[in-house]
């Protein structure tokens, strides 16, 4: 019998394949059984990775719920216990609700749509306020979209939300306010569609992307600029009064456009009252784009939250939503796009539907060799095996945030750099850090974290820079202070691996570490030191897995 969790969910999916019957699903049944379904029903013939051991999936599940890896007495007590807190539930789904619960998802989230809504194009405490009290109090992805659209002033609630819109509004070296640039991340952000190249005429190969989507998105930016009077980012709308007139660079046809939200009718001008104030068009911008009968903006985020979990879009890449490039699984995108708006784009609801997959609990490693034939057997690898299918979990490089907050956390400094500094702010040690390991492992400002490869800035970093040995510098109460007062080397090398690798040494790793500390007893604290040192740079660490 498979033991972990909705492990055991492959074997009724299986069974079904095997003797050609349909799995038939009930209105109600829980969406995480049938997305398994949908992805085996594609998985061309490849025979799935086993389901990971609760070491990989607790790591897992910390990176992605919390934004760091799990303290040691977290992991001891995760795995040593059956059950967490009650032994009719399973453990798994007990601690994905713990983690959805806990006040590091708030963080979590936070870093993490920062990063998806301003590519890194600066920081304002004020917006970092507005998205850690938005998933604190898990506001639904619709209205948090309403709120960036129309950031209105007079709502204390949206006050922060408008450095969307003015940290692009702003001038940078000698270029000019770009309206352009806002209209397409509009677009891409919210619908998965790049219409950057449909500015000056449709789309060349994308029958999809039409001049009219961007221009009519475009003419409502081009009346916003930036407030500069008040002490929160936030916007100005100048009233619209006609239709943008624009040409294609291949017609010299006139052509006009209200407003539009892309892929949709334009709407009307509103006409203007003197004697009432303004109608805002951004306001009805705002109301009718996060709509549930908008199935592309419902998709895209669907998307973007698979891509989170799983580390590959069902769309890939995320941005380019349209026919000639259709989603590697149809019918599972359009599952979870209406199941999300059916149930009013709960965040939090979808990524624990998404936890509690089979899919997301393989293993992303083949530990055992598949037979091809009665004689003879072959290691399956991993580059044979196409991301698409999701027949084996993707390993995803961390976020910046991810990677520091997991090596603090792992050398025992988290706590005391998460303590506030004297004036409430936060510590400066922490800022400075979290601005060294941006700058080192973190995409260009402006480039989708979509995908993130190693750099060469990063592995000179890694190897040459003095922060990560301060970090294993020996103070109290942290991993070197910890390891430093055990004489029982069979406790120090299981306390090692589990607060690094969030698991326990094999044989040969505890043959190997013995080996080295007795090979240096001298300078017992430096080889400690160094050990720590190879493993925090070792793939096995920086990689979500």
């Amino acid at each position: 019998m498979i033991r972990f969790g909705l492990c055991r969910i492959i074997i009724h999916s299986l069974i079904l394949m095997i003797i050609g019957m349909p799995a038939l699903w009930a209105d109600d049944h829980p969406l995480a059984l049938q997305i398994d379904e949908l992805i085996a029903a594609k998985s061309d013939g490849q025979q799935p990775a086993p389901c990971s051991d609760d070491a990989e999936f607790l790591r897992r599940i910390c990176l992605d719920l919390s934004g760091r890896i799990p303290t040691t007495d977290e992991t001891r007590r995760f795995l040593d216990n059956p059950a967490l807190d009650n032994p009719a539930l399973d453990k798994r789904a007990e601690m994905i609700d713990q983690l959805l619960a806990a006040p590091t998802y708030a963080q979590r989230m936070q870093e993490l749509f920062h990063v998806v809504l301003m590519e890194r194009r600066g920081d304002n405490e004020k917006w970092s306020n507005y998205l850690h009290t938005a998933f604190e109090q898990n506001k639904h992805w619709d209205q948090i979209v309403r709120e960036l659209l129309f950031p209105d002033a007079e709502d204390e609630s949206r006050r922060g939300a408008g450095f969307f819109y003015s940290k692009r509004l702003e001038a940078y070296g000698q270029n000019p306010t770009d309206y352009p640039g806002l209209t397409r991340d509009v677009g891409r952000l919210f619908l998965g569609a790049d219409l950057q190249c449909a500015q000056c005429h449709n789309h060349l190969f994308i029958d999809d992307y039409k001049q009219h989507d961007f221009q009519g998105l475009y003419s409502v930016y081009l009346n916003l600029s930036i407030n500069s009077g008040l002490e929160f980012p936030a916007v100005t709308e100048k009233p619209m009064q006609k239709k943008l007139e624009f040409v294609s660079v291949f017609d010299a046809t006139q052509r006009e456009t209200g407003p539009r939200i892309p892929f949709a009718s334009e709407f009307a001008i509103p006409e203007q009252s003197k004697e009432g104030p303004a109608v805002s068009v951004l306001a009805r911008l705002a109301d009718e784009f996060p709509t549930q009968g908008n199935s592309i903006f419902a998709k895209n985020i669907a998307n973007r939250l698979w891509f989170v979990m799983m580390g590959r879009g069902l769309v890939h890449p995320l941005d380019l939503h349209h026919s000639g490039n259709p989603p590697s699984h149809p019918e599972l995108l359009d599952l979870l796009a209406s199941e999300f708006a059916a149930h009013q784009y709960d965040i939090k609801w979808m990524l624990r539907e998404l936890a509690l997959t089979q899919t997301y609990q393989r293993s992303s490693r083949f530990p055992v060799t598949l037979a091809d034939t009665a004689d003879a057997a072959t290691e399956v690898s991993t580059t044979q095996i196409s991301p698409e299918n999701y027949v084996l979990f993707n390993e995803k490089r961390m976020l910046a945030e991810q990677l520091l907050h997991s090596t603090l956390q792992a050398t025992g400094n988290l706590d005391r750099l998460q303590q506030p500094a004297a004036d409430g702010k936060p510590n400066p040690e922490l800022v400075d850090l979290t601005a060294k390991y941006v700058a080192a492992f973190a995409n260009e400002a402006r480039e989708p974290e979509d995908q993130i490869n190693p750099t060469v800035k990063g592995a000179l970093f890694t190897l040459n820079d003095e922060t990560l040995l301060q970090l294993l510098s020996r103070q109290p109460g942290n991993l070197i202070d910890r390891l430093m007062t055990m004489t029982d080397e069979q406790l120090l090398a299981e306390e090692l691996y589990l607060s690094i690798f969030t698991r326990k040494p094999t044989d040969v790793e505890r043959t190997e570490l013995f080996a080295w500390l007795a090979q240096n007893g001298d300078g017992r604290e430096k080889a400690i030191r160094l050990l720590a040192w190879s493993m925090l740079t070792s793939m096995e660490f920086v990689v979500n897995h």
